[in-house]
């Protein structure tokens, strides 16, 4: 139980750090809208991943292995959000700074951003694929695998939101800099530039 614990834990810390997505996400939000926002959108993303965990513990992932169409479906679902996120930083990049965006209230504003932290990661199956083909390995045997899958879920969200925080702070450092006109227009051209490429390499993607 130690080694399949110490594997794990040195696993899943490596892929916390790769660079996908969700850091891209993080980073470009708490550079255009502030640390705060950036958390809430972080811990929607980190929600998603538990939310994927709980399913894969309980069998509903295994769906994603099982049928074609159900795959397909979920990928082409995400890859279409993630061009529509895309596609609206390229025609709309911000010029300025705005704490809250039309003068929305605070809390509507935070739910928007926690909501997008959340689509983005349920709408990527490749999540649930790594989570139904990665979890079981690690878990011992004759041990509760719904147990298991929430517990090392759980873990993953702890890694992902200590790494989130780091990404925040190192942002936050830059943010006078980064928060001028031109630089917040290129940085959310360039963003969504990514937004799309990863749109394309999802659709594009096979199990």
């Amino acid at each position: 139980m130690t080694a399949s614990l110490l594997s794990f834990f040195i696993a899943i810390t490596i892929l916390t750090l790769t660079p996908g997505f969700d850091t891209a996400l993080v980073l470009r939000t708490s550079a255009a809208s502030g640390w705060k926002k950036a958390l809430v959108t972080a811990l929607g993303i980190n929600v998603g991943c538990l939310l994927w965990g709980v399913a894969v513990g309980f069998g509903l992932g295994a769906l994603l292995l099982a049928s074609e169409m159900a795959y397909n479906l979920l990928k082409l679902l995400g890859a279409a959000y993630l061009l529509w996120l895309g596609i609206g930083l390229l025609l709309k990049p911000r010029s300025e700074f705005i704490a809250d965006p039309g003068g929305s209230s605070k809390s509507r504003g935070y739910a928007s951003f926690f909501s997008k932290g959340v689509m983005g990661n349920l709408l990527n199956p490749k999540v649930g694929v790594f989570y139904v083909s990665f979890l079981p390995q690690f878990i011992p045997a004759g041990a509760s695998v719904a147990l298991w899958s929430c517990g090392m879920a759980m873990a993953h969200v702890a890694i992902g939101i200590m790494w989130n925080c780091v990404l925040i702070a190192s942002t936050h450092y830059f943010a006078a800099k980064l928060r001028k006109p031109a630089v917040m227009k290129f940085m959310d051209r360039l963003t969504g530039c990514v937004f799309i490429g990863f749109a394309a390499r999802l659709a594009l993607a096979k199990r």
